[in-house]
């Protein structure tokens, strides 16, 4: 059940995150929706399929130390570029690696903003 929250807060930071990329470029009307699951989606899946290899749904190793939010940016630095690669399948145009740089890094950001929020409430509690 514990990695119920911390997946569930994964996504929603994922979530977050590309829909504030969206808005930033002026593209937050629901005529941009496809293109922003097109982001979204893949991002997601390459999330939860390559995080695990990175201990990120472990709670006992992620979740009870924030010297282990390291973690986050490696794993991110597998995930954007596949993310990127799926999008790229999806909507038929070019990687750009200064996208995939950019979206690496604010998606990380909002998930080491998120996982370290989570230690802070857990350690509250």
């Amino acid at each position: 059940m514990k990695n119920y929250y911390l997946i569930s807060g994964d996504i929603l930071a994922l979530l977050l995150v590309t829909l504030i990329g969206f808005i930033s470029h002026g593209e937050g009307k629901t005529s941009f929706l496809s293109r922003f699951l097109a982001a979204f989606v893949p991002l997601t899946f390459a999330w939860l399929i390559l995080a695990p290899w990175f201990a990120l749904f472990q709670p006992d190793i992620i979740a009870s130390n924030l010297k282990q939010l390291w973690r986050v940016p490696l794993a991110m630095l597998f995930v954007a570029p596949l993310a990127v690669i799926i999008r790229s399948a999806i909507l038929r145009v070019n990687v750009q690696p200064v996208f995939v740089l950019v979206f690496g890094v604010s998606s990380a950001f909002g998930l080491v903003l998120w996982r370290g929020l989570y230690l802070l409430l857990k350690r509250k509690s």
